[in-house]
């Protein structure tokens, strides 16, 4: 990606909420893991006290091995079919349990429900307060661990002043167009800018909303723990710096990193970033709770003990990563710049085999790959953006076979 995102400052305003004991017992299995050192201040928005809805064990951080099997040096993909075409700037995704997908428009600020087997499209409806421009706009989606019950899906956005994470009950009693309901903000304050505005929010195995932010283009925010920009946040579903966190009362969880736009966790619970450089290398990153990954001090590998290597690495203009995902030992990353699929073998926390290429130049510009479940995923092009070009039918979501 040319351009390649950047600049301005925010900051986060925060209401407390009480923690519940299930969210206390995680942070004790988190502290005994994460480094106390340093100081950072995150800042939640405030609505009343939901559920955490908390699904699994906690998250893990690299270091012990891996009991799977590692996976051959060599994989294979197999375009299964089109599920949809004719999308407009597509960005976040979200499979839904009954196996239709949630997909959301960058620059029309809509959500969009495609069924799974036919591809129809039905607009859920607008979310309001997003305000396009450049990089921004309406990105990443999320269920709620407890969607079965409550129904909610969380959407990371650039408004007027910040990027932010709102939740929204999704009525589907109601006529379509008018499905979505209110934003509840959860977290605001992230720095926005015309580039750099990370996105990318999932939730991980420890049922905590894990955020991919920017620096916006002021490098000088990713090294400083007190910013909200150049990091991964850790929150509670209600917006709190999630317990156990490696500063006190921050969400900040990671720090040092330029635009983080992809996170996926391993069979083992381990967390795993991509992220944009500038001009010389595109990571992949194993997150370790606290760790510095560099930026704007080092692109790429280096020899400064201070700062985590990247598990792998290519030139700008081969990659220009997005979207993760974890499937069959390998995680698949989605090139925009690069207009290919990588796939990366691991071992651990460690590339097993070098990166290897597909799809290279077939469907141009890849935004967004996400698991369907075994050795399925979802693949979302992104040739409407304004720097790709768009064919007939882009974009469109795809269904791969992988190995």
């Amino acid at each position: 990606m040319t351009g390649r995102d950047r600049r301005v400052e925010g900051t986060g305003i925060v209401q407390r909420r009480a923690v519940s004991a299930v969210l206390a017992a995680t942070a004790l299995l988190l502290t005994a893991g994460c480094s106390s050192d340093g100081a950072g201040r995150g800042t939640p928005a405030g609505k009343e006290s939901a559920s955490s809805g908390g699904t699994g064990g906690a998250a893990t951080s690299p270091g012990a091995q891996s009991t799977a099997r590692t996976p051959p040096a060599k994989g294979t993909v197999k375009v299964v079919r089109t599920v949809a075409t004719g999308l407009d700037t597509p960005w976040g995704l979200a499979p839904l349990p009954e196996g239709d997908l949630l997909v959301s428009s960058r620059d029309e600020a809509t959500i969009t429900r495609i069924d799974g087997e036919t591809g129809k499209k039905t607009v859920l409806g607008e979310v309001p307060g997003v305000s396009p421009a450049g990089e921004g706009g309406l990105m990443g989606l999320a269920l709620s661990p407890d969607y079965a019950s409550d129904h909610m899906v969380y959407a990371y956005f650039t408004s007027a002043s910040d990027n932010r994470v709102v939740r929204m009950l999704y009525q589907q009693d109601r006529p379509a167009g008018d499905q979505l309901g209110a934003p509840d903000t959860v977290f605001k304050g992230i720095p926005k800018g015309y580039i750099h505005n990370g996105g990318r929010i999932a939730f991980g195995p420890d049922g905590m909303l894990y955020a991919g932010t920017g620096e916006s283009g002021n490098t000088g925010l990713s090294q400083d723990k007190d910013s909200l920009g150049g990091k991964i946040l850790r929150l509670t579903p209600e917006g709190e710096p999630a317990p156990g966190n490696p500063f006190p009362d921050s969400p900040v969880y990671s720090y040092g990193h330029r635009n983080v736009q992809g996170l996926a966790w391993d069979s083992e619970q381990r967390l795993f970033a991509s992220e944009f450089g500038q001009d010389t290398w595109d990571e992949l990153n194993a997150i370790k709770p606290g760790a510095d990954y560099g930026w704007p001090d080092a692109e790429g590998k280096g020899d400064n003990a201070a700062f985590q290597d990247p598990i792998a690495q290519w030139a700008t203009d081969d990659a220009s990563p997005s979207g993760i995902a974890y499937a069959e030992g390998s995680i698949w990353m989605a090139g925009l710049k690069g207009t290919r699929l990588w796939r990366v073998p691991l071992d651990g926390t460690a590339a097993s085999a070098d990166p290897q290429a597909f799809l290279e130049g077939e469907y141009g510009r890849l935004r967004t790959v996400a698991s369907a479940g075994g050795d399925k995923l979802w693949l979302i092009t992104s040739n409407t953006d304004g720097r790709g070009d768009p064919k007939d039918g882009d974009d469109r979501v795809l269904e791969l076979q992988v190995t």
